[in-house]
């Protein structure tokens, strides 16, 4: 049984045989016992005083004192004001550790029978991958796998933006600047070469309306007639209308895109059990706007764009289609959302998306539901902060973006010099060192990106987050290092980590150890309730901060009580095993040897 169903159920008892009330559970408030008070767990006594009718001493120690005597796993009580401090004994301790070690996937909840989709990385495709996406593709990678631990099954998606005015304005640029070379020619990722084209065409764009003004048109119909922006325009409405020549270019530059792109998520670790493309999934958003033009829920201009009418709800109108018959955004959204939920039974949605989109999603939920979709409160928009840099924000048009892959290499460099400057790795061959050093590199990045509330704005530092000492991942990866050495020094002494329960009382610091690591599930728990991995995150850098205090004040290998070293030996296995999980649901690897 649980610590806090323990408490709670001898607590119960206590208040019916000391004031003959069944109390109600509610009235039952447990919580952890701050750490400087001696104790374990806390029962709050103040919602019993109406029972008692009495001070909140006198009613904390009638009840720890029915407690201690009735309930032989409590050890000792003291109260505090109107706080009931609880020490649990060690063979309740030991009992915990045993039904830990003794558990298979210990830390998965059981299974929910639900399914759960979530969208992430969503790119365009014109651009590579920048540090943004590495935290949108970080968080809902880790996510999903938060989400397949607390027992749901989960389908990862991705949502290509592959079409669009955004689009053309790259394919635009290409033909006008880069006079047919392919990637290959200028010995770049095609990613990397349609990003410079977007670039290029803003840079031709901001030309062309300056120019515009210097003719004395005024600035805001110098910015919609540029020619090179009009040009993009016709190619868009060209590539709705299936024009060949649109089309086969189209179809060439994207091929480059995604080339790049999945190395950049090999690198990252990513993968996605599905991905769908806007170009296939726009026209049954087009489907729907018709359906609801046809029972009144839409509205269509003199120009033939059609809207959605949303100031009842406090907000504003929305367009669904352009004059020109071309969809936006929110037109394919409204199809991709349907097609999902209708073909997968969804338990939920969760988009994956930075917080500049909020707006966006509250009206995509607002729409579907007046088009008569139940699901669409099952909506969950996964919102968080954006990356920033020392020197300000990245912005993709004007080419001031971190680059995913430049990124890596900066983050396997920074962890190659880090590490050699330690000198940790001199036992190590080139090839070892190289896996570690990758390890290393990708471990600081996620773990630094992840430990942050998703929904804070981050500051990121490259030469911050390799530091061996600290919340980082190095620190962890250490760590999880350390307990491999001593485990296997220990094999090669001829030493086990197999522990008989029933022959080693538990001493204080290895209980603290136990409480922790009893803690894992709920945390699991608690962060896939919340959608954040960050929570997992500081549940490990916890452990690892637990264990190596108990590595400096408690001997393992050179402990001479046979049954305490077997004991320690199996307890930091453990230790090992669930930082390889919690960390593994981050996407990051521990390595054996540091």
């Amino acid at each position: 049984m649980r610590a806090e169903e323990l408490i709670a159920s001898a607590a119960g008892k206590a208040v019916q045989a000391l004031w003959n009330v069944t109390c109600d559970q509610s009235a039952l408030q447990i919580q952890t016992t701050r750490k400087e008070f001696e104790g374990d767990y806390t029962l709050v006594v103040f919602p019993l005083l109406r029972i008692s009718k009495s001070s909140p001493e006198n009613t904390g120690n009638a009840i720890g004192t029915w407690m201690a005597g009735n309930c032989p796993e409590i050890k000792s009580f003291n109260t505090i004001k109107g706080f009931l401090n609880i020490t649990l004994s060690p063979a309740y301790w030991a009992g915990v550790y045993k039904e830990i070690a003794s558990t298979e996937n210990y830390g998965t909840l059981p299974p929910t029978g639900k399914t759960i989709m979530v969208e992430f990385s969503s790119p365009n495709t014109n651009k590579p991958l920048h540090l943004g996406h590495v935290r949108n593709n970080l968080l809902g990678w880790s996510v999903s796998q938060l989400l397949k631990e607390c027992g749901n099954n989960v389908i990862k998606v991705n949502l290509v933006n592959d079409r669009g005015i955004h689009i053309c304005k790259s394919m635009l640029a290409w033909k006008k600047l880069y006079g047919g070379k392919t990637p290959e020619d200028c010995s770049m990722k095609g990613d990397h070469l349609v990003g410079d084209c977007y670039v290029a065409f803003n840079d031709i764009y901001k030309e062309e309306v300056a120019s515009l003004v210097k003719g004395g048109m005024n600035e805001e119909e110098a910015a919609k007639k540029a020619p090179c922006l009009l040009e993009a325009q016709s190619m868009l409405y060209k590539w709705e209308h299936e024009d060949p020549e649109v089309r086969a270019l189209w179809k060439m530059m994207n091929g480059w895109v995604y080339d790049g792109f999945a190395a950049t998520y090999k690198a990252l670790g990513i993968e996605f059990d599905k991905t769908y493309y806007e170009s296939d999934t726009y026209l049954g958003g087009k489907a729907l706007v018709q359906e609801g033009l046809e029972k009144g829920i839409f509205e269509k201009q003199e120009d033939g764009s059609v809207w959605c009418d949303l100031t009842s709800d406090g907000l504003d109108r929305k367009l669904l289609l352009r004059g020109d018959g071309t969809s936006v955004y929110m037109t394919q959204d409204l199809g991709t959302a349907c097609e999902r939920f209708t073909k997968n039974n969804l338990y939920e949605h969760i988009y994956v998306v930075g917080n500049e989109q909020n707006y966006h999603f509250q009206v995509l939920k607002l729409i579907l539901g007046k088009l008569g979709f139940g699901w669409a409160k099952d909506i969950y928009h996964l919102s968080y902060g954006m990356v920033e840099l020392p020197e300000g924000k990245m912005k993709s048009r004007e080419g001031t973006v971190v680059d995913a892959d430049d990124l890596m290499e900066k983050m396997y460099q920074t962890a190659r010099e880090t590490s050699l400057e330690l000198g940790k790795l001199d036992d190590m061959d080139k090839e070892e060192q190289e896996r570690l050093f990758h390890m290393i590199g990708m471990g600081a990045l996620k773990y630094f990106i992840l430990k942050v509330d998703p929904l804070k704005t981050m500051l990121f530092d490259p030469k911050e987050s390799i530091d061996f000492n600290g919340n980082t991942g190095p620190f962890i990866q250490y760590t999880h290092a350390r307990i491999m050495s001593i485990l296997r020094k220990a094999s090669e002494e001829g030493f086990s980590a197999q522990w008989n329960p029933d022959s080693y009382e538990l001493s204080a610091r290895e209980i603290h150890l136990v409480q922790n690591l009893s803690q894992f599930p709920s945390r699991i728990g608690e962060a896939g309730a919340a959608h954040s991995p960050s929570l997992v995150a500081a549940y490990c850098y916890e452990l690892a901060k637990e264990f190596n205090q108990f590595y400096h004040d408690c001997s393992i290998i050179r402990e001479s009580d046979a049954s305490a070293k077997a004991f320690r030996l199996s307890m930091i296995d453990t230790v090992a095993g669930v930082l390889r999980k919690g960390m593994g649901i981050l996407g990051i690897e521990l390595p054996d040897r540091m």
